[in-house]
């Protein structure tokens, strides 16, 4: 990849959107509004934002409806305690979403008791919810270096360390076979600034089996579930910083040896947990960039897991609101202009229920509110925003 630096600022067309989202009640009325013009008095359109919030939800007007209706999908990761605990919520979800991702269930720790033993129940809730009302599912996530259960530093050593993985994909992954659209079959394998060759993680897979755990996973699921789209998913790819850019080149370069090596590798998972703190740092030409060159390996690109942090946002929550919102649409105008850009899910629905609540909680003790629906499962700003990208997206 080429250096960007010298195009480090966000263009002019995306400051004067997100200028319109703080302060203009046009810019953040209905998917499809007329945005205010530079000359508006914005004292005046101030007042009118408790009036402008206008959001057509229902039936084919849902997000989820909206995107496919250009071919895209749009989703959300969910844990399930929240769709058979809230009925209020599991009817929001399936009025929103096309796509169910689970949130923790299929990961090792939830899925695996003892190094002997896999425990599918909870997941196959999920499923079964999912199958009930038509929505498609991914798979999250067949291998990892977190969320790995408390016998494995123990019990797997080199020895015995591909067996275990090869028989973890091909159970899970066998269990579900035919029922997933995708699965995120590797997770978050590059980390540069650890100083491991090409760029690789010190996770545990790494110290057992070296780099050759990457390849071995793809092409294990590609046979226990061959209908599948298999993806490579990971974070901090979004930002125009140097640790960014180094990490954009790391997994580029990661991609290309896959496919050099014809490894069933179909898709990137960008996870994109934005930080609306630091939108200014995102720069769409380079990402664009960086997509196309993604997209010229033969690969599809999902957004996996979106959401935009609030923890350092204003307390002010119109103020807080908008900048959110400015962020969501400022990345995805920008992603979704890639025409192998095919999927967006956004990693929670409601701000009822955020990773965000007890990972990146605000000092001021204020809720957060980094999804498109607020605690009350109601449309915010945000919603506004992913909708009207949907709206005018192209057609894929």
């Amino acid at each position: 990849m080429t250096d960007s630096k010298s195009t480090g600022r966000p263009n002019k067309r995306l400051l004067y959107r997100r200028d319109l989202l703080r302060f203009g009640a046009g810019a953040i009325a209905g998917a499809g509004a007329v945005a205010l013009g530079r000359s508006q008095n914005l004292s005046q359109a101030e007042p009118q934002l408790a009036n402008s919030r206008s959001f057509d939800v229902e039936g084919d007007r849902a997000l989820g409806a909206r995107a496919a209706a250009k071919g895209i999908l749009y989703g959300a990761a969910v844990r399930r305690s929240n769709l058979f605990e809230d009925t209020a919520f599991a009817a929001r979800f399936v009025q929103e979403c096309r796509m169910l991702v689970p949130e923790r269930a299929m990961k090792w720790q939830a899925l695996r008791p003892s190094l002997d033993k896999f425990d599918f129940e909870g997941a196959d809730q999920l499923v079964d919810f999912a199958t009930q009302h038509d929505l498609k599912l991914r798979g999250h996530t067949l291998v990892w270096h977190q969320s790995l259960p408390d016998w494995f530093a123990e019990q797997v050593t080199r020895q015995n360390a591909e067996q275990v993985l090869v028989n973890h994909i091909q159970t899970v992954a066998g269990h579900y076979a035919g029922k997933m659209h995708s699965w995120d079959v590797v997770n978050e394998a590059i980390q540069p600034k650890e100083g491991k060759p090409d760029g690789f993680r010190n996770s545990p897979w790494l110290q057992l089996l070296g780099q050759d755990y990457v390849e071995l996973a793809f092409r294990v699921a590609a046979e226990a579930d061959p209908d599948a789209m298999l993806l490579y998913n990971d974070y901090s790819l979004d930002y125009d910083t140097a640790e960014d850019e180094t990490k954009r080149n790391a997994v580029l370069r990661l991609l290309e040896r896959l496919k050099s090596r014809e490894v069933p590798v179909h898709a990137l998972g960008l996870q994109a947990h934005l930080d609306g703190q630091d939108s200014r740092q995102f720069n769409p030409v380079q990402m664009q960039r960086f997509l196309r060159e993604v997209a010229d390996l033969g690969l599809k690109i999902f957004v996996t897991e979106l959401d935009v942090e609030d923890q350092r946002l204003p307390a002010n929550i119109e103020q807080r609101d908008r900048i959110v919102a400015a962020a969501y649409e400022d990345y995805l105008s920008a992603v979704l202009a890639e025409p192998a850009v095919i999927a967006v899910l956004t990693w929670g629905l409601s701000d009822r229920y955020s990773w965000l609540s007890d990972y990146k909680p605000r000092d001021d003790g204020m809720p957060v509110r980094p999804l498109p629906l607020d605690a009350d499962l109601q449309p915010k700003l945000a919603w506004n925003a992913i909708a009207r990208v949907f709206d005018q997206a192209a057609q894929r």
